[in-house]
């Protein structure tokens, strides 16, 4: 899967314009997982050794871009010591379970090791407008 918005969330947005009366439930929460190797795939698949997701807060969307607000952090790193990690994706619960909303691969891979802080210090998703 390339990086992009999921058919979890595309066919959310399309069938709120399909129907009178259906709407797109709005996420309480946004989490941020980790994931290693070849990115989460469509089903989230790939995490890092450690599966906690963190709140991710973004401002609201101008121009089809939706930005990043706060620095999400994983802190005194216990999972996998050297663990390389390459993508994020981002969840509509911060908790266990929920739907994944879109994967984004990180502009470089980054080692982490036992004690590390990660830090998610910016994110976007951009839409592409037709016109």
């Amino acid at each position: 899967m390339a990086a992009g918005t999921t058919n979890y969330l595309n066919n959310a947005w399309l069938n709120t314009i399909k129907a009178t009366g259906t709407s797109y439930n709005v996420a309480g929460a946004i989490g941020v997982l980790l994931h290693t190797s070849t990115g989460p795939g469509s089903t989230g698949a790939n995490t890092s050794s450690v599966t906690t997701r963190q709140s991710v807060t973004f401002l609201s969307s101008t121009q089809s871009v939706l930005t990043q607000t706060g620095t999400p952090q994983w802190s005194s790193w216990a999972g996998t010591n050297g663990e390389v990690v390459t993508w994020v994706s981002f969840w509509d619960t911060t908790g266990t379970g929920g739907n994944m909303l879109w994967t984004a691969q990180l502009s470089s891979s980054k080692t982490i090791n036992t004690g590390d802080t990660f830090t998610l210090s910016s994110s976007s998703l951009t839409i592409t407008s037709a016109a």
